[in-house]
């Protein structure tokens, strides 16, 4: 994902005849750059990023030199300020010419400014639109880096954020599916028997999205390209979907140091340890953990158990290629490698790949062990999977949580966890009951709003004297292979997710929990999903049924999972192991990936007052910076910080306006029009008044300026 992104920012630099050019980015596209493109992939490009003695890429923000006689390559993010910024360039003429890149689709008035500005028509050569509005984490995960979605999503203060919250998910979904060069079709979570207001979410959002895709698909006819390749398929669902996925403890690699271990949490992830070279002081060093990390690639998704095992083995492999440890014992401890790494000068890089891991390695399994966390996972593993380690019924399940909440060596935030689980297990409690657990828990009293926090994400939290009890299922169903044993009895947790991936491949999974946006009727009245059709006869074959046995020959089919509030790392993992399982190629994408912690404050903060949230939307909006209009001052250059920007964050969702949201015309989402969006509006449908009334002139001409955004910007 990543590596098609960084495609496509080379090819809409390659602007001129071979001069080079100076690439100017601002705030929101300096990140994306810097996650996917290096800084002498750029320079190939006949990009200059040193104009004079200058070392870093100008910044649109930031002051910068007048460079007449050099044209530059604008890579912007599509927003009024920093269209503001591009046309104070113009006016200052600061280069010779401009070659203009958005990220995602500049809005119609937006585009109005420039298309009217004279000194635009004059200084822009050429216009484009690269659909890249997103954050490729990983080769299957991709981000938008925007936790404040969450709080969008389900705070009950921020009903009248819904729409243009939904609208903007929907663009950088449609970004995603444009950038794989694929037109998919769509399911949506619709639960059932759902009574919380953000019910709707996943209706709604789906709906967006089909309506941008069908947009896009009209005004460029070239979209999809022609392919062999299976037609993808889009599948949307939130986080209530899972409620016990953020909180149950998972001891694979990557969700174990994400849940246990102090990692600093930014653009990139990086991890702080002490190192110590023949006897120096400690010195504290934070290294980064991310794909350019082979050993982290390669075992992130392992059980901590195998991990240990491995990471001696290749230890053991590295030691044998390097004939100066050829008489030394081969080492079997975490500590030994760690001892024989100290003396490695020579080989930097391995040493500190090795000393990075054997270091989370370790401090993972001491707070593993100091927290009593085999015990605790023990009895959450059958309160998220409904079954004990025998595969049979759990029994005595209360007795198993008071006494793991009474024990000093639980901390209080597993004790919530453990609160939190058992009550999803009895699907609601008597408040008498929770009263209870909570002093057992002896926890502080903002941690107890989690818990009545989690009725705006679909949890049956109070439970009346005598309302029946709904008689449940076991969340897991043992197979016949299954064989209880040291490690499933930690790790038999299913995330949901694995579950609605694995049924929607095998053609089982309800339509009626995850309906199509398009459904398609054959002769016998079924509903197919178009899942095998292929893009090259997108518009006119007949759909099929998708196969359900995997093939390893031609191009795999794609499924794209958005997880709208927030994914997990173990939902990250299943989705990597549903594409080797079932030869497909499964991306999820979503707004911010979860930590357990995160998770909990999260959930808390629905409850705060909305003001104390901060949420970009409620914040001064940003202005072009005045030294950019400066024309007689000698602009002083400051290089750009390195350190990671705080990332803008977006917000909206559903509660009780989400309830009411409606859609008569998608034009409303960008005029803050009343016209809305029912349950039984169909995703074409395009009224534009209640009354039924024909468009007027004026409404043709705003309705054509509307689709007129679609196109790429040009000149």
């Amino acid at each position: 994902m990543a590596e098609s992104s960084a495609i496509a920012i080379q090819q809409k630099s390659r602007t001129g005849h071979g001069e080079w050019k100076i690439l100017v980015l601002d705030e929101g596209s300096r990140r994306l750059i810097d996650g996917v493109i290096e800084e002498d992939d750029i320079l190939e490009a006949n990009v200059t990023t040193v104009p004079k003695d200058f070392t870093d890429i100008e910044q649109i923000e930031e002051r910068r030199p007048m460079n007449t006689k050099m044209d530059a390559v604008y890579l912007l993010s599509p927003l009024p300020h920093i269209v503001d910024c591009l046309l104070a360039d113009l006016e200052m003429r600061r280069y010779r010419r401009a070659f203009l890149v958005w990220i995602s689709v500049l809005q119609p008035d937006l585009r109005d400014r420039l298309e009217k500005s004279a000194l635009a028509r004059e200084y822009i050569v050429e216009a484009n639109t690269l659909n890249i509005d997103f954050f490729p984490r990983e080769s299957h995960l991709i981000t938008f880096r925007d936790p404040w979605s969450f709080p969008m999503l389900f705070h009950p203060a921020c009903n009248q954020l819904v729409r243009q919250h939904l609208d903007d998910l929907a663009q950088k979904i449609v970004s995603i599916c444009v950038s794989l060069e694929e037109y998919p079709t769509i399911r949506y979570y619709n639960p059932r028997n759902a009574a919380h207001e953000a019910n709707v979410l996943c209706s709604h959002l789906a709906r967006f999205v089909q309506l941008e895709l069908d947009h896009f698909a009209k005004f460029h006819e070239d979209f999809p390209p022609p392919s062999s390749r299976p037609r993808a398929v889009l599948i949307i669902t939130d986080r209530s979907m899972d409620l016990f996925a953020p909180l149950v403890h998972e001891f694979t690699y990557q969700a174990m140091v994400h849940d246990l271990l102090s990692l600093k949490e930014g653009d990139k992830t990086y991890y702080r340890t002490s190192s110590n070279n023949y006897g120096d002081t400690p010195e504290a060093k934070e290294t980064e953990i991310g794909e350019k990390d082979n050993i982290w690639v390669k075992y992130r998704h392992l059980h901590m158990k195998d991990l240990l095992d491995e990471l001696v083995k290749d230890f053991n492999a590295f030691k044998a290629k390097n004939p100066q440890f050829a008489e030394t014992e081969n080492p079997t401890t975490i500590n030994s490698i760690k001892d024989m790494l100290a003396g490695l000068p020579k080989y930097q890089e391995g040493k500190e790949a090795y000393s990075l891991h054997l270091t989370m390695t370790q401090d993972a399994m001491n707070i593993f062990q100091a927290q009593k966390l085999a015990d605790v996972a023990s009895v959450e593993q059958s309160l998220a999977t409904g079954l004990d380690e025998d595969y049979k019924k759990p029994k005595n399940m209360a007795d198993q949580v008071v006494r793991l909440l009474d024990d000093d060596d639980v901390t209080f935030p597993n004790r919530l966890r453990l609160i939190i689980q058992y009550l999803l297990y009895r699907d609601g409690l008597l408040e008498s009951d929770t009263q209870r657990l909570l002093e057992h828990a002896r926890l502080p009293g903002q941690d107890r709003k989690v818990i009545h926090n989690l009725e705006l994400l679909g949890a049956h939290v109070l439970r009346a004297l005598r309302e029946p009890r709904p008689s449940t299922q076991p969340r897991l169903i043992m197979k016949e292979s299954t064989a209880p044993s040291a490690e499933s009895g930690l790790s038999r947790f299913v995330p949901a997710l694995k579950t609605v991936l694995e049924e929607h491949i095998r053609g089982s999974l309800d339509q009626s929990t995850f309906p199509f946006t398009k459904p398609q009727l054959d002769a016998s009245g079924g509903f197919l999903g178009q899942d095998n059709a292929s893009q090259a006869s997108l518009r006119s074959a007949k759909p099929t049924w998708a196969r359900t046995r995997p093939t390893t020959t031609g191009p795999r089919q794609r499924i794209i999972v958005f997880v709208a509030g927030g994914a997990t790392y173990s939902e990250s993992r299943v989705c990597y192991e549903v594409s080797e399982l079932y030869n497909k190629d499964v991306f999820l994408a979503t707004s911010h990936m979860l930590s357990p912690s995160l998770y909990l404050r999260q959930v808390g903060d629905l409850s705060v007052d909305r003001g104390l949230l901060h949420l970009p939307a409620d914040r001064p909006k940003p202005k072009a910076p005045d030294h950019l209009y400066e024309r007689n001052k000698q602009p002083v250059h400051q290089a750009p910080s390195k350190q990671a920007a705080s990332y803008p964050q977006n917000s909206q969702t559903p509660n009780a306006g989400m309830q009411a949201l409606k859609l008569d015309s998608h034009d409303s989402r960008k005029t803050g029009s009343s016209s809305q969006l029912t349950e039984k509006d169909g995703p074409h449908s395009t009224s534009s008044a209640s009354t039924g009334a024909k468009l007027s002139k004026r409404d043709k001409e705003k309705d054509a300026e509307r689709k007129k955004k679609h196109h790429f910007l040009r000149f």
